[in-house]
Order: structure tokens, then C-alpha cells, then sequence
């Protein structure tokens, strides 16, 4: 989907459309804690970016319109979506909020399948009043990828002849899972794009990352193991909140865990979605970030053990600092009634979804 949630928020108003749109924490002026969620495709242009600080947006487009997040109404018209597109394939595997990936292989041919990502375009459009960018390769990776490249209200179709020519000028960070860290790892051997990093020598690729360098170059060449599979979610959920000021007062801690609990409680049953591990995040004044998990052995959705297991983390945190931000992220997801999937190590840390709302 396109800038999923301000696109959502245009739709439901709009007095907003044609706006630069920045879905996330108040800005307060330019003074405001916390990040931006997502921003419009006209508030892109002044440089604003998701997981951006809110008070760095604001000095960028101090005329934008500023929304909190509402996400049972993302939640909801998530759900409609994904109907939309699981009547268009019997093996759909949703990977966040807004993306999912369909095998058409079904169709025959690179122009039918075409066709058939116009006509969910279009149902998507009719229905639902938003677009949403799609790819078309002969393996999930150059899916992906081809999903970005004409953003928004994009289609791009890449036959498996022309997979290597289509890769080989992006750049590395354009593969999922590359991200700043590595990315400059690979900077520093040389590598800079997709080609560089698909001609490199894969043995000298493992000795420097290990098995995710036998990946990159895998993936590089537009290849993956990976079946598209009724999974039926995302890997994991999380809520964060920000305060004005750091924080020490135990109340203030254990309050915003409870609205975020019940946050989560609502989208949980709403998707009829049961966990199993739950992770607090606090980062501390200097902006130390630490996080504490717990797994439990059956799959819950449950407010009470939800508040029993973060009272519980909270409890156990050792000493005690000034808090800036503290978060829950819920994981090990499982729809009822979903057959269970392991997951390839490489693909935990969310290698095929990006921040979600793109």
C-alpha cells in the first residue's frame, strides 16, 4: 500500500488531500518527543522519512498537517485489504499491515498475471479508495523490489530474463534486511550495488557476514527459497510511546504500558491474533536501549496475561534510570486456526517487509 496510514487519513478527510500529511507524535512546535510514523508522498518532498524525529520534520515542513495515529481505523481497513487480495490466490502470505505477497503463477504468463495485478489494483481503488504499488517477478525478492520501483500507483513487471539487468543498477540497500550497518560494510569492500554485489566473491561475502553474506548474494541475484504461504500475518506488532520528559515515576511507566497493552488487547481480537512472546523496550536517557522478552509455551490474546507478562518484565528490569521512550512489541504470532511456519533465521529480523507503511 501507498503511505498507508496518511493515505487512510486523506481518504477519511479530505481537507487534507494534496497536504503534506505526517502520521506520528506531536510535534509540539518543533519541541515534540517521538518519531513520525509515516508521511504523505507530497510531505516526502520537503525529506521527511518514517522513524524520522518528529521535531526534525517539523523544522523541515513546519506547514504540514500533524495527525496521532489511529490504528483500529488502520487495523480495519488492513483487514479489508488483505480480503481483497486473498480472492485472487489460494497461497497469500501477509508480511505487515500493508504488504503482502500472492503466488499467480497460476495465470501462466507474465502478461496475464499483469492483467490480474491491474484488476486488484483497480479493486482496490473502488472499494477501498486507495492505491497501492505492485511487483511482478518469478521469485519473491524481485517481487519486492519491484513493488518499490514506481511508487506510488505503481506496477512493475521483471521477466525472469531480465532479473539481473533489472537488480544489478539499484543499489544494495534496496535488498530487505540491508540496512545502514551493513550497507556500510559493504561500501567499504566496494560494493555498492545490487550488480557489485552479485558479481562479488561469495566466499570472502561468508567469511566477513556468515550466512547472511551466503544470502545477500543469493538475493542479489534475485533468488529465494521462500514459498508464499497462508502465514495470515505479520511477525510481529509494537507500540512505543515517548515521554515529554524522561521519566523515573513508576506510575507513569506502568500507565503507559496499560494503555499500550489495551492498545495491542484491541488489535490482537480485532485480527483474532494470539502471541506467545512478548518483548519490553526502554531507552534510557543518552538513549541506551535495552529490551527484556518473555515466551510462554501456548498462544494467548489475553488482556490479563498481556498486563501479567509486561508487569512482570517491568518488575524484573534491573535498576533504574530516567526513561525517554518505552515500548511492547508482541511476536511469535499465530492466526487461530493457521497452520504453524518456522521462519529462516535470516528472515526474523523482517528481510521481506520494511518499516511497514511505505
Amino acid at each position: 500500500m501507498d503511505s498507508f496510514f496518511a493515505s487512510i487519513e486523506a481518504r477519511e478527510h479530505p481537507e487534507f488531500r494534496g497536504k503534506p500529511i505526517i502520521v506520528g507524535a506531536d510535534p509540539k512546535g518543533g519541541s515534540g518527543r517521538g518519531v513520525v510514523s509515516t508521511a504523505s508522498y507530497e510531505a516526502r518532498k520537503f525529506g521527511i522519512r518514517s522513524g524520522m524525529p518528529i521535531s526534525r520534520a517539523f523544522s523541515l515542513c513546519p506547514e504540514g498537517v500533524y495527525l496521532p495515529p489511529t490504528f483500529p481505523l488502520y487495523t480495519k481497513v488492513s483487514h479489508e485489504v488483505m480480503e481483497i487480495l486473498r480472492t485472487y490466490s489460494d497461497h497469500f502470505h501477509q508480511v505487515s499491515i500493508d504488504e503482502a505477497f500472492l503466488d499467480i503463477s497460476r495465470t501462466g504468463s507474465y502478461s496475464a498475471a499483469e492483467g490480474l495485478a491491474r484488476r486488484i489494483k483497480g479493486e482496490i481503488l473502488e472499494r477501498e479508495h486507495l492505491t497501492c504499488s505492485v511487483g511482478i517477478g518469478p521469485s519473491r525478492i524481485v517481487a519486492k523490489i519491484a513493488s518499490d520501483f514506481m511508487k506510488p500507483d505503481g506496477l512493475t513487471v521483471v521477466e525472469p530474463d531480465r532479473v539481473l539487468a533489472f537488480l544489478a543498477p539499484l543499489p544494495v540497500g534496496k535488498i530487505p534486511g540491508i540496512g545502514k550497518k551493513t550497507g556500510g560494510e559493504l561500501a567499504r569492500m566496494g560494493i555498492q550495488t545490487i550488480g557489485d554485489l552479485s558479481g562479488y566473491d561469495v566466499q570472502l561475502l561468508k567469511s566477513r557476514f556468515g550466512r547472511w553474506g551466503l544470502h545477500m548474494h543469493e538475493l542479489a541475484q534475485g533468488r529465494d527459497v521462500h514459498d508464499i504461504r497462508e502465514d495470515g500475518v505479520s511477525r510481529s506488532i509494537s507500540r512505543e510511546t515517548t515521554f515529554e520528559e524522561d521519566t523515573d515515576d513508576p506510575a507513569t511507566l506502568i500507565r503507559a504500558l496499560e494503555d499500550m497493552t489495551a492498545d495491542l488487547h484491541r488489535t490482537l481480537t480485532g485480527e483474532n491474533l494470539f502471541f506467545r512472546t512478548l518483548t519490553l523496550k526502554i531507552r534510557y536517557t543518552g538513549f541506551i536501549t535495552k529490551t527484556w522478552s518473555r515466551t510462554i509455551p501456548h498462544e494467548t490474546n489475553t488482556l490479563q496475561t498481556l498486563q501479567d507478562l509486561t508487569r512482570g518484565l517491568l518488575a524484573s528490569v534491573p535498576g533504574r534510570g530516567t526513561v525517554r521512550l518505552i515500548g511492547i512489541r508482541l511476536s511469535n504470532l499465530q492466526e487461530m486456526g493457521a497452520a504453524q511456519r518456522s521462519i529462516d533465521e535470516y528472515l526474523s529480523g523482517g528481510a521481506y517487509s520494511n518499516t511497514g507503511d511505505e
